[in-house]
């Protein structure tokens, strides 16, 4: 399995963007990526830059991408689509253009963040968010057959969700052509709490779902892998720093046990740092770093999971 992590400080929440309370530290970041690597070959470095012709879009995060990519580090670029008309003028090219920029370093772009989950500060609150989706991905594979293509999205436990139909009906031939993989943001015990010795099964439920009944309504075939794209425990008020390394460590072994099955090809954590430890909210504690860089016990946890996990095989 292949891994990374997103290193920046700026995320966002259900009421919009969240900037931290400390800015980013590029040595101390770099810093930190190359314990996690240890004696990996690579790492994936996500980072986040955004569209929009009419208003000035969110801030590209981290501000300087590059800064991260030594060591063999790779870029995971997601592109954004916050144009609030829905207008799709430009948004190919946007597209395009992230692409031809990217560097040797590019390896998989992402394009739109969580198009089906229709809060402020993702991609599914934005009109016309699948055209701009099918659209994206097609551009992005015909600019660069070298790098992977995909889109993200969220669980959905609606029954009523038409999402995954709707895209399928939507694509033609080109779309899943295009496709190299599939992501999914999910954070179980986050949002929703779950019971510790049920962490394992809820994951697996979650994974097998996605799989198996979302990915299965859009037309996008088994061959096509899945990769998670953000992950994360956060620490703060009732959540321990100790418990965050145990829920880590369980989802990620999890991950890693169903690769073969389900075509699973690389996992992703979000996040490097807190965007402020001294906060209450959530958003705030997701980091294994606290905002001033120190480690939480999570930190080692990932790295010697890297370290453990990275040459697991996967079906092909």
């Amino acid at each position: 399995m292949a891994f990374g992590i997103y290193p920046g400080g700026i995320l966002g929440d259900d009421q919009g963007i969240i900037h931290p309370v400390r800015p980013d530290d590029p040595d101390r970041i770099n810093e930190a990526l190359d314990e996690l690597q240890g004696e990996a070959d690579t790492l994936a470095v996500r980072a986040y830059r955004s569209f929009a012709s009419t208003v000035t879009p969110p801030p590209p995060t981290p501000a300087d991408p590059r800064a991260c990519l030594r060591r063999g580090r790779t870029l995971d670029l997601v592109l954004q689509f916050r144009e609030p008309s829905g207008d799709l003028d430009g948004w190919p090219e946007f597209v395009r253009e992230a692409v031809r920029t990217g560097g040797p370093e590019l390896t998989s772009v992402q394009i739109c963040e969580e198009p089906n989950l229709d809060l402020p500060a993702v991609d599914g609150s934005t009109p016309n968010v699948l055209n701009a989706l099918v659209h994206g991905v097609i551009a992005a594979k015909q600019e660069a057959r070298h790098v992977a293509v995909g889109f993200n999205a969220v669980p959905s436990f609606d029954p009523s969700d038409t999402f995954w139909s709707d895209l399928g009906a939507l694509s033609d031939g080109r779309f899943p052509e295009s496709l190299d993989y599939v992501g999914l943001d999910f954070f179980p015990d986050v949002f929703r709490r779950v019971p510790a010795d049920r962490l394992a099964d809820a994951v697996t439920a979650v994974l097998t779902a996605f799989r198996h009944t979302c990915l299965a309504q859009a037309g996008i075939p088994d061959t096509v892998p899945i990769r998670v794209c953000e992950n994360g425990w956060p620490t703060g008020p009732g959540r321990p720093e100790r418990q965050q390394a145990t829920a880590l460590e369980t989802v990620i072994r999890t991950v890693a046990d169903l690769a073969s099955e389900l075509n699973i090809d690389g996992y992703s954590l979000f996040a490097l740092r807190d965007a402020d430890s001294s906060a209450e909210g959530l958003f705030h504690h997701f980091g294994l770093l606290r905002d001033d860089y120190t480690r939480k016990p999570a930190f080692a946890t990932y790295r010697q999971l890297i370290g453990e996990l990275r040459g697991r095989p996967i079906r092909r």
